[in-house]
């Protein structure tokens, strides 16, 4: 059931090529806001955009690079050049690197992670912010991993390293930065229904079996149920909550 709790607003999704942040674009412009979708890939970002325009939304793409301050810089301008301000922002652009013991772990692909999954974070949060302070407030929601502060898996050191920074990176801004107005928490979903979910040559249901007998709930999460997490957090329904890490992972951590 969608409330139209975002009427009026606009909304900034990372990641917005990616499954969390497609299916969370998607949800912000039904419940009423414009929406920047911004990501890597231009041709997946085109179809979010058709897909919210066709549902009567309204959005527009913007590639971009998280790593790099003044693409990041040049985001938020589109944002509010676009549509007129910035009041919501879904920070979800990532990358899972590979599977190696620390030793073995390719410096090259540590590198990208942590600058993805941490660099653009703090980017991405820093030009939001700046924005925000300085036209009455705003909601921000980063997409950490339950692996990191939370669990660990073996071979995932840059992943779990640069996602349990997030967790705590977003706790600090949010103490930073409430009095501004500006609230901020973060999401650590677990297992979603995506190829990120799939070891090396697994089937959805080799995984799906797996999944039955490994985590508590029985399956993996599908990317709205990720999403309405999202949106609630950016919502005036979590007012009262800031700096939280919200785990939504099926009881795997719990």
């Amino acid at each position: 059931m969608m409330t139209g709790r975002f009427v009026g607003k606009v909304a900034l999704v990372t990641g917005g090529s990616g499954v969390v942040g497609r299916a969370a674009a998607l949800a912000y412009a039904r419940e009423g806001a414009a929406v920047l979708v911004a990501g890597r890939d231009a041709d997946r970002l085109a179809e979010v955009v058709k897909l919210i325009e066709q549902g009567g939304g309204r959005a527009s793409a913007y590639p971009v690079d998280v790593t790099r301050s003044s693409d990041v810089a040049a985001m938020v301008a589109a944002a509010v050049s676009r549509y007129g301000t910035l009041d919501v922002a879904l920070n979800a652009a990532g990358v899972f690197g590979t599977v190696a013991p620390l030793a073995d772990y390719p410096e090259d692909v540590w590198d990208d992670v942590l600058a993805v999954n941490l660099k653009g974070v703090y980017l991405s949060m820093k030009h939001e912010i700046a924005h925000m302070r300085a036209h009455g407030g705003g909601t921000i929601v980063n997409v950490s991993s339950n692996l990191g502060a939370h669990y660990r898996r073996a071979g995932a050191s840059a992943y779990v390293a640069a996602k349990a920074a997030v967790s705590h990176l977003t706790r600090t801004a949010a103490r930073d930065h409430i009095a501004d107005g500006v609230r901020i928490n973060a999401i650590s979903p677990g297992p979603i229904d995506s190829p990120m979910s799939l070891r090396p040559g697994e089937t959805r249901a080799d995984r799906d079996a797996r999944m039955r007998e490994s985590l508590p709930i029985g399956r993996v999460a599908t990317p709205e149920e990720i999403a309405a997490a999202a949106l609630w957090l950016s919502s005036d329904d979590s007012s009262f909550t800031v700096g939280t890490d919200h785990v939504i992972d099926g009881a795997a951590t719990a």
